[in-house]
């Protein structure tokens, strides 16, 4: 688990086939790896990796044909947002966070504000009922509120400080994004299904 709170930008060295997916070398910038040991959870754009290798102030995990067939921005040469996984004692400054990409969203505008910015983003249609006004919702690996949606959708604030710190400030129109909608709408949804209520 995760909070959505990125400790760090770091960036993806180098991408190595290997069987259906990849092998990714993360330089991990200014992210501190000495509490890190192999077999730990790192979120890299908001997706959930285990840490395989570890030298000096790079790790590496590797990447399923499944992951890389629903995320973006896991590509050689790229900046990625890098969190480590909760401990129990941890304040959780943004919200649960799961590191399971439910998919990806494209950048429709981003309107400057005096510092912050309003970011729209649109979602695939069948996430949109996931995402609510003022819910949480994580764009890689950021956890932001939703301040307004419309169908598929949505507006988030970028405020100075995550401009800086994270990848987003780097977005552009028409940039894909990584999109993981609050897991407690999914079981909402769940609970409230005809099938459970048997």
């Amino acid at each position: 688990m995760f909070s959505g709170i990125i400790a760090a930008v770091g960036r993806i060295a180098r991408a190595i086939p290997s069987g259906d997916g990849v092998r990714l070398v993360i330089d991990a910038g200014a992210l501190e790896l000495g509490d890190v040991a192999i077999g730990d959870s790192i979120a890299i754009q908001g997706a959930c990796h285990t840490v395989v290798a570890k030298s000096g102030q790079s790790f590496e995990v590797d990447t399923s044909r499944a992951t890389l067939a629903a995320t973006t921005g896991l590509e050689s040469g790229r900046a990625a947002n890098l969190e480590k996984s909760l401990r129990l004692a941890d304040r959780l400054h943004g919200h649960l966070v799961s590191g399971h990409v439910d998919g990806v969203g494209e950048v429709v505008s981003i309107e400057e504000l005096g510092g912050s910015a309003r970011l729209v983003v649109r979602a695939p249609a069948d996430l949109a009922r996931y995402i609510a006004r003022k819910g949480s919702i994580a764009i890689d690996g950021v956890s932001l509120t939703v301040n307004a949606i419309d169908g598929a959708t949505f507006e988030v604030n970028l405020i100075p400080h995550t401009r800086e710190v994270t990848t987003l400030g780097r977005l552009v129109r028409g940039a894909n994004v990584n999109l993981e909608v609050d897991m407690m709408a999914r079981y909402a949804e769940r609970l409230s299904s005809p099938e459970m209520a048997k």
